[in-house]
């Protein structure tokens, strides 16, 4: 069992990863389109484009397959990045679809950023990005992929502590419960920081960065680079 209170004050006690020029103009440019405050609709922009990386990865990968498939070596290396890029955006897709659910619990509207041509046009330019970096130096990607999920971590665990009565809020909804066993709003919360945590750590490991990895107890098992 992992204490997701502890585990979220050590993220809030934590200070971020120094983050590259590109990752500060890229969180200054959404915090200049959607605020600077953390909001339900904020967070839901946050996963649309979390997501997007990983599937840029799995798709370069499957090129690697397909014209490398005589070097084990390459393929063996490839075959880890597919499978934890399937499970990463998997679980994006859960956040993204938990945080809805809130929102409709909560009776909350989008904003005017998730209109479907602003958010299409945003996630198109971070597919474009994503697809780019992958293509001239994919460490790079795997490097500014884990800044983007150390700045969702502690934006979550913020928010949490930003929102205690999420604490009282029981949690009903048949969704959440398959995405977790949480008694209240808060956890569930504190359990999506706990998971941008782990992406960001996958994220350094497949960097080729495993000294940046940021330990706790009940962490998964990392990935071993072949």
């Amino acid at each position: 069992m992992i204490d997701l209170k502890k585990e979220q004050k050590a993220s809030i006690a934590r200070s971020p990863f120094r983050y590259s020029f590109a990752a500060k103009f890229f969180f200054i440019s959404m915090d200049l389109v959607t605020g600077k405050k953390t909001t339900l609709s904020k967070a839901k922009l946050l996963e649309k484009l979390a997501c997007i990386p990983y599937r840029a990865w799995e798709n370069r990968q499957y090129k690697r397959l397909t014209c490398k498939y005589q070097d084990q070596e390459l393929v063996g290396k490839a075959k880890e990045i597919m499978i934890w890029g399937r499970e990463a955006q998997d679980n994006e897709y859960w956040h993204l679809l938990v945080i809805n659910e809130k929102m409709k619990e909560d009776n909350i509207k989008d904003s005017w950023y998730l209109a479907p041509i602003v958010s299409c046009f945003m996630t198109g330019t971070y597919g474009l990005i994503s697809r780019t970096l992958a293509f001239f130096n994919i460490s790079r990607a795997f490097l500014f992929n884990a800044e983007f999920e150390d700045h969702a971590e502690h934006i979550y665990a913020k928010f949490v502590e930003e929102h205690p009565e999420m604490d009282k809020q029981p949690v009903k909804s048949d969704l959440i419960k398959n995405y977790g066993d949480f008694q209240n709003w808060g956890d569930v919360f504190r359990r999506i920081a706990l998971d941008e945590r782990d992406h960001m750590n996958n994220s350094f490991v497949f960097a080729g960065r495993p000294e940046a990895v940021v330990q706790y107890e009940g962490m998964p098992e990392q990935p071993e680079i072949k």
